[in-house]
């Protein structure tokens, strides 16, 4: 298997990251266990939502592995909203676990908050790089506008304007809340204006992994860019889709 993160954190006495895996099949939790314990993470679990949610504020882990179908009690949709509407666990990076062909899951779980998904069954070295990008993304974010200098940057194209070192975005003046990835999403445009972004470049720069399959987690996000800075007739389309290609964004 590959180096994870937390072996190498662990070899320069840094504590391990630790990962909190929601799923009530056993044998899942064992086989992510000892993938990721072998590859030097600290690993909880739980085998239903609400014990899902009882860890999560007791341990604090560093990203949580949720599945979403876990019967007769909570979903893991449901959990993920929970986790979200908590301070404490709000900003935890959540992959979740989905059916091989539940698009509406998949499609819910990422407008609640959910960092990114993996469709069951699934590959273990997959897994890991799912789990490393989101923990690069999460790293980045947490550095905020430091990288950029004290005082961030001002990003503007035509009424559309943001902020690097607050995060605002705002349109025509109106504030616009985005989450993480809707944010980074954005600023990968605003800093590429009337550049035409493909697939690829888009899936490695926002969620920081090669391709690894069928996914349609890019066009969900511009959907949800769209509904958000484009609310009403009034507001003209900035991003624009290119057949067969990417996205651009242009007036």
């Amino acid at each position: 298997m590959q180096q994870g993160l937390s072996r190498q954190a662990g070899q320069d006495n840094k504590p391990l990251l630790k990962v909190l895996v929601v799923d009530d099949e056993e044998n899942i939790i064992e086989f992510i266990r000892l993938g990721l314990r072998y590859e030097g993470f600290q690993v909880e679990a739980a085998t239903d939502g609400e014990q899902g949610i009882s860890a999560a504020l007791r341990t604090n882990p560093d990203i949580i592995i949720l599945d979403v179908m876990m019967p007769p009690g909570i979903d893991g949709l449901e959990v993920c909203r929970r986790l979200r509407a908590n301070p404490t666990t709000k900003d935890i990076p959540i992959l979740m676990l989905t059916a091989k062909d539940d698009v509406r899951d998949k499609i819910a779980g990422l407008r609640i908050g959910a960092d990114d998904y993996l469709t069951k069954p699934f590959d273990f070295d997959e897994l890991l790089e799912r789990i490393k990008a989101i923990l690069r993304r999460q790293n980045r974010a947490k550095g905020g506008g430091a990288a950029e200098g004290e005082n961030g940057e001002i990003l503007q194209f035509e009424d559309l304007r943001m902020n690097t070192a607050t995060r605002e975005v705002t349109r025509g003046g109106r504030l616009i809340e985005l989450t993480a990835t809707e944010y980074n999403l954005l600023h990968l445009f605003m800093t590429h204006p009337r550049q035409v972004l493909d697939r690829q470049t888009i899936l490695n720069r926002v969620w920081g992994y090669e391709f690894l399959g069928e996914t349609n987690i890019i066009e969900v996000y511009v959907r949800y860019l769209r509904e958000k800075i484009e609310d009403s007739p009034s507001s003209p389309r900035l991003i624009q889709t290119v057949r067969s290609v990417g996205y651009v964004l242009k007036g």
